[in-house]
């Protein structure tokens, strides 16, 4: 009598990801450049605040002024989250390991801060809501990514793990979207508190619609250009 073999819940095939498109790279790095600058320009406006700011701007420095010290608890572990993701998207598995343990230090506190933070939301209840939600959403990410890497499933960890690390990359998005609010402000006569909420919404949804559509498509969760051995497994 034949016996057959247990069948197993992961099966590896050989096969080539798709690799990822130069736009998405891109966009990837324009989010870190992005981030980078928001989080120094804040830096510069609370230890030296600006003289002659535009009236609107004065205002929003005033607001995280008011709290200064949970906000660079905020922004400075946000800086650095950002500087080292670049490692744990484009580096290979073997050479990021001390990168991805300090992205879950570094994203542990930022989300946590970030909950704080959304008690002085300039945008209200709308903001406010956006922060909840997707800060939620990002440290779900991050606590999946660790679980499976504790449990040595190394493609649902990437997959996680990006999915955390676009959607913090979110408000880099929001700042266009705020652009566009600012310049045509003259025309809808929108004040930052009606817009704020609405943009961090735009932002972070695209952010997350994005990374979404690419993996759940077959997309490289590291954003490399080489093929390699992946598997069926998903998440």
């Amino acid at each position: 009598m034949s016996t057959r073999p247990k069948r197993r819940p992961e099966i590896e095939v050989s096969t080539r990801r798709r690799t990822s498109p130069r736009w998405l790279r891109v966009g990837f790095w324009a989010c870190i450049v992005i981030s980078v600058a928001v989080v120094v320009r804040r830096v510069y406006a609370l230890v030296d605040p600006p003289q002659a700011a535009p009236p609107r701007m004065a205002a929003l420095d005033a607001v995280f002024a008011s709290h200064a010290t949970l906000t660079l608890a905020h922004i400075l572990p946000a800086l650095a989250f950002v500087m080292v993701a670049p490692f744990v998207v484009f580096r290979g598995e073997g050479e990021r390991v001390w990168a991805e343990h300090l992205l879950y230090a570094l994203g542990a506190v930022v989300g946590l801060t970030a909950y704080a933070m959304s008690g002085y939301s300039v945008g209200g209840w709308v903001e406010r809501s956006a922060v909840l939600f997707f800060n939620t959403l990002f440290l779900f990410s991050l606590f999946r990514a660790f679980g499976h890497m504790r449990g040595g499933e190394a493609v649902l960890k990437r997959r996680w793990m990006m999915r955390a690390i676009v959607i913090l990359l979110g408000i880099a998005t929001t700042r266009p979207v705020m652009g566009i609010f600012f310049a045509t402000s003259r025309l809808t006569h929108l004040e930052p508190r009606q817009f704020f909420g609405v943009a961090f919404w735009i932002g972070f949804s695209i952010n997350t619609l994005v990374v979404e559509l690419w993996l759940r498509s077959g997309g490289d969760p590291s954003l490399t250009e080489r093929g390699g051995t992946t598997s069926t497994e998903q998440g």
